[in-house]
């Protein structure tokens, strides 16, 4: 073979070489690599935001090297890569194995964090910051969860560094939660369902006390039981209101509500 002919040669078969890359698939190209190569390219997907990338080489390593400080960490930053790539049920499903498997992780407070968050972000729709809703309208599952989730962070981590976004995070999912309550409150008023209405309204004045919708609650409580002539117990109620919020204009039409 003539030298020229050899080094044409030689180059094609390099370059054909490297392009077969281009033409495999991805899992096939992935499972030549070391752990460590496996573990920094999902990191690197992860980092720059390819979560599908990401998601994809965190569960082949998981699957490929199942024991180990890499695929602990992988556990770990896989639920972080479903939260960013909106699947909020893998999300928790993984934070869940987490901390069943690793249930005194440095970073179990992180987990809870991110529990909370999912569930956080569930009951706002991607149009609200553009649309005048009222997510307290809504069903409020994912909300209490959420609550529920930030309240195991602060409890069981008081100190973390996480724990005091939970906590300002509780109060406005308190006041959604106790806003849920007076909106089935007044439902059930102006369906002429006044025990369920009273029951709604009581539930807030006891659970949810120092949030804004107490002395609305007290208001439904009020005319709740003057419909339904029990005067001794909305008289209470009314002496609530004018101890706690005297300028609220709405006791002056309970007390001159004309039950017929």
């Amino acid at each position: 073979m003539k030298p020229i002919t050899f080094t044409i040669s030689l180059y094609l078969l390099l370059n054909l070489s490297g392009c077969s890359n281009i033409f495999s698939d991805p899992k096939e190209i992935a499972a030549a690599w070391t752990v460590q190569h496996l573990y920094s390219e999902a990191k690197e997907a992860l980092e720059v935001g390819d979560y599908t990338a990401a998601i994809k080489y965190y569960e082949l390593l998981e699957a490929r090297y199942p024991f180990g400080k890499y695929a602990q960490q992988a556990q770990l930053d896989v639920i972080y890569a479903y939260y960013k790539f909106s699947e909020p049920e893998s999300a928790i499903i993984a934070a869940d194995r987490f901390l069943k498997l690793h249930p005194r992780h440095p970073k179990a407070d992180y987990v809870y964090y991110l529990k909370g968050l999912v569930n956080f972000e569930a009951n706002q729709g991607g149009l609200d910051r553009f649309l005048p809703v009222d997510r307290s309208q809504r069903d409020q599952k994912t909300t209490l969860q959420s609550f529920m989730d930030f309240s195991q962070l602060v409890e069981r981590y008081p100190k973390s560094k996480y724990s005091e976004d939970a906590r300002q995070r509780m109060l406005y999912l308190r006041n959604m939660l106790a806003k849920h309550e007076l909106h089935v409150a007044k439902y059930y008023l102006k369906r002429g369902a006044y025990v369920a209405a009273a029951n709604r309204a009581k539930t807030i004045i006891e659970s949810y006390q120092r949030t804004p919708v107490v002395p609305e609650a007290l208001i439904v409580l009020a005319k709740a039981y003057k419909i339904m002539d029990l005067n001794d117990l909305s008289a209470s109620a009314i002496k609530v209101l004018k101890l706690n919020y005297p300028n609220n204009r709405e006791i002056a039409k309970v007390e001159n509500l004309q039950v017929k």
